[in-house]
This record gives C-alpha cells, sequence and structure tokens, in this order.
C-alpha cells in the first residue's frame, strides 16, 4: 500500500486541539509532511528535540510510552527495528507557549502511526513562519464565528 500525503492529512484531521476544539489541519498547524526517503530531518536536525516533542506526564499515565522510550532503548537492550515507511511532519502553534503542544505531538503521531505501512514518524515544531488566523480554513473559521 502506498502512503500518500492526503491520507496522511485525513489522519491528522482526527487530532484536535483541546482549546479550540478544531482540528489541527484545519487551523493550519500542519507546515509540511514528508514521506519516505524524504522524510528525514533536515542535515543539522536530527536528534534535535524541542521541549514540545516530549509527551506529556498525562499522555503517558494513559498507557503511552514516552517518545524517548522507544528510540533509544536504555543500555544493554536491543532497539526494535520500525519498519514502513518514516513519516516527518512540519507543524506550529497557535502560539509560542501553547500549552496543548505535547497532546497534538502525541496526537499526530499516534494517528499517523495507525496508517498501515509507516514506519517511524516524527513531528517537528516550528514557530517560523508564525502561525496567523489567515492559515485557517472557511471551517475552522466558521466553527470559531470568525467572519
Amino acid at each position: 500500500m502506498t502512503i500518500t500525503e492526503d491520507a496522511i492529512i485525513e489522519k491528522l484531521k482526527n487530532v484536535i486541539d483541546p482549546e479550540l476544539f478544531v482540528n489541527i489541519v484545519d487551523l493550519g498547524l500542519i507546515y509540511e509532511v514528508k514521506i519516505g526517503a524524504d522524510a528525514a530531518p533536515p542535515a543539522g536536525e536530527a536528534g534535535d528535540a524541542t521541549p514540545t516533542e516530549t509527551p506529556a506526564a498525562s499522555e503517558t499515565a494513559a498507557g503511552e510510552a514516552p517518545a524517548a522510550a522507544a528510540t533509544n532503548p536504555p543500555a544493554g537492550e536491543a532497539s526494535e527495528e520500525v519498519s514502513g515507511e518514516p513519516i516527518f511532519i512540519e507543524m506550529t502553534m497557535t502560539s509560542p507557549a501553547c500549552p496543548a503542544g505535547p497532546q497534538l505531538i502525541g496526537g499526530a503521531k499516534k494517528e499517523v502511526s495507525s496508517i498501515d505501512g509507516v514506519g517511524s514518524v516524527e513531528v517537528k515544531i516550528v514557530l517560523d513562519p508564525p502561525w496567523t488566523p489567515d492559515r485557517m480554513t472557511e471551517d475552522a473559521k466558521d466553527q470559531l464565528g470568525i467572519f
């Protein structure tokens, strides 16, 4: 099965911002999706982590393993190979201090990972260009009462 950007975008529509109650695609938070060999982060950024890439304690309490545990096993343990196409997503937040950041990242990884044939999923938060309401779809603007 071939994984397409459209299939990934459709899955990302299942991730709802808990403060605005609109999905992250319609909010305009997704900047870029790369699949396969193109999915590697730009040179010099592999392994870089921003504080928002770590799942919140509430996510790990719900039974999800932290992302670092899945990619960096403790010394002496073998890492499990992830087969399938790697996916790289660049997204932003509605504000740099968005408290829902870890939840949105975790939701994006979970949804995209559920697609048959997907291997690793990396989500990178970028703040440039900054998000503005102009990025929202008309549906999102309607839901939020923005005319």
